[in-house]
């Protein structure tokens, strides 16, 4: 279960294409975000997977275009059908007895303790940060992102942080 999110560009939603002109402009996903139900309550940190198109071979973005349901990020990661798409998770914190919170080492880019403050790596690479996230100042945060995701997905996994679904925080 969980919170889910999935991000669009701009272009036609399928189920409202009239036209073969519209449908030739069928929207992108360009990322899906999962927070699964957090069984610690409000104290333990998220468990965030992110979903995003593969990269082809001159290290472009694959194009994921659904029509249907079946086809959407979403699906195809619940269904385990991960070919031309990227898994990436959070970076699972460690418990620190001396300030008596999670921490992630962010080497001085986030300066403040957060439930909201995450690190988005790859499975076979935990050490390469794709993305991180964190509080800096009372609502100031920053985000870097690395390779192979775009300013317009870390944008959008930091906002989707900020959803205050009960079963996640």
């Amino acid at each position: 279960m969980g919170t889910k999110f999935t991000v669009y560009d701009n272009g036609v939603n399928p189920g409202k294409t009239t036209s073969s002109l519209e449908a030739s402009n069928l929207r992108q996903e360009l990322a899906a975000i999962c927070y699964e139900t957090n069984v610690l309550g409000f104290k333990g940190p998220r468990k965030m997977s992110v979903i995003i198109p593969g990269m082809n071979m001159d290290h472009e973005r694959v194009s994921i275009r659904p029509r249907n349901e079946h086809e959407t990020l979403l699906s195809r990661w619940q269904n385990k059908n991960t070919e031309s798409v990227i898994e990436l998770h959070n970076k699972t914190p460690v418990w620190n007895d001396d300030t008596q919170s999670y921490v992630l080492n962010f080497h001085g880019r986030v300066t403040q303790a957060s439930v909201k403050n995450f690190q988005i790596i790859h499975d076979n690479d935990p050490d390469y940060i794709v993305m991180q996230f964190g509080r800096v100042a009372e609502d100031v945060f920053t985000m870097d992102y690395n390779y192979p995701m775009c300013a317009l997905q870390a944008f959008a996994i930091a906002l989707s942080s900020f959803d205050s679904k009960l079963a996640c925080e």
